[in-house]
């Protein structure tokens, strides 16, 4: 009798285990980003934003008894890195899609992997073109909205200030990140009538590198002094730019697209180079009276109570969010494909954000909204364009 017992009650913890390792299925998704080097701040904080969401869910019991789990490989924010890391992921992790990618140079050579192995890239912290073909690649979904959109909102919003065409100059990386957003605000331009774009510095640097110095002699050269310079970099190299180029043009409006890593710029300016220094945005303020936001800050919190709140990280757990919500849409097994097929379905979602998002196969980005903020006593502060 006993025996039987005790035969029935390993039966029953075996059956137990059996039962739990089903119901906790592993659903990989993998990241390739900029966990060292220049670009760190980012990667770290859309990982960050990322780890903090599928926790929540995972807490919760994951999506239908799939526990997430990301696999995050670092490619310190260079192609060379970036490609054998995708394929790492795809190849021998198994991951069934790629989230939170950091970059542009780093998107050029992951997004054709991804096609070719027919594996999801979504979300990529990137505005950048190459991720936003018409019609859309299948496999190549976004949250954010794009360089393109950022500048012209910055061009918008300069030409409604008062400031002309031939008064704003350009900072960029002389590379497809620094071009996606300087063409962006070329085409603003012509569209509002300004067609002698050859007229209007622009400087570049090289990626990675803090070599500003001709970048900032070619604007210094300018014919007509500068009341405005839109840039396109990271953070470093345009802290550095800022606080040389104030020295000559005390009184202009320096503009940064959300890439260059709002809270590392603001540190890198430090209080005496930061006032009036705009960066536009592709999320809400982290601290904005938004659902979604408040329900990110008790996320990041509960998965890390040390960290910092920021638009970085705020951007990754929305994205999470609504890639989770994709899941929740794929019908039977979820792989790559029902995935993609589940994001499509996506139409006036609700994420707490103040303004719906949706998919569809003929449209790949979920958002095209900015929101400017500048820099105000070492603090951000949301304002509208009108208010320049």
């Amino acid at each position: 009798m006993l025996k039987n017992l005790l035969a029935t009650t390993i039966l029953t913890a075996a059956l137990s285990v059996s039962v739990t390792q089903l119901s906790a299925a592993e659903l990989k998704v993998g990241m390739s980003t900029a966990l060292s080097g220049p670009a760190q701040a980012l990667g770290l904080g859309v990982k960050l934003g990322v780890e903090s969401y599928f926790k929540r869910i995972n807490d919760a019991g994951g999506v239908d008894g799939n526990i997430l789990k990301l696999i995050a490989l670092d490619d310190g924010y260079e192609p060379n890195k970036a490609a054998p890391n995708m394929r790492k992921l795809i190849d021998s992790e198994g991951v069934v899609a790629v989230i939170g990618n950091v970059g542009t140079p780093t998107a050029v050579v992951t997004v054709p992997i991804a096609n070719e192995k027919s594996v999801p890239l979504f979300g990529a912290f990137t505005g950048a073109g190459v991720l936003r073909q018409v019609p859309p690649d299948r496999y190549i979904i976004n949250y954010r909205a794009s360089y393109a959109e950022e500048t012209a909102a910055m061009v918008n919003g300069l030409l409604a200030a008062g400031i002309k065409p031939n008064e704003i100059a350009f900072f960029t990386q002389n590379d497809g990140y620094g071009d996606a957003g300087y063409n962006g605000a070329i085409k603003a331009l012509q569209k509002a009538g300004f067609n002698n774009d050859v007229e209007l510095s622009h400087g570049r640097y090289t990626r990675n590198t803090l070599n500003i110095e001709d970048a900032l002699v070619t604007i210094l050269d300018s014919e007509i002094e500068p009341k405005a310079i839109i840039m396109v970099g990271a953070y470093g190299p345009c802290a550095k730019f800022i606080k040389l180029a104030k020295e000559d043009f005390p009184d202009a409006l320096f503009l940064n697209v959300s890439f260059v890593g709002s809270v590392a710029l603001k540190e890198a300016l430090g209080p005496d180079n930061s006032d009036g220094v705009i960066i536009t945005q592709v999320v809400p303020h982290y601290e904005a009276d938004l659902s979604a936001v408040k329900e990110y800050q008790a996320d990041i919190k509960h998965f890390d109570s040390s960290a910092n709140f920021g638009f970085a990280s705020l951007e990754g757990y929305l994205a999470a969010k609504v890639f989770v919500e994709g899941l929740k849409k794929a019908d039977g097994d979820i792989n790559s494909e029902t995935i993609v097929d589940g994001l499509e379905k996506l139409n006036n979602l609700d994420i707490g954000i103040g303004t719906p998002i949706s998919y569809s196969r003929k449209e790949h980005q979920a958002s095209h909204k900015i929101w400017p903020t500048m820099i105000q006593n070492n603090a951000f502060i949301s304002f509208e364009w009108n208010e320049l």
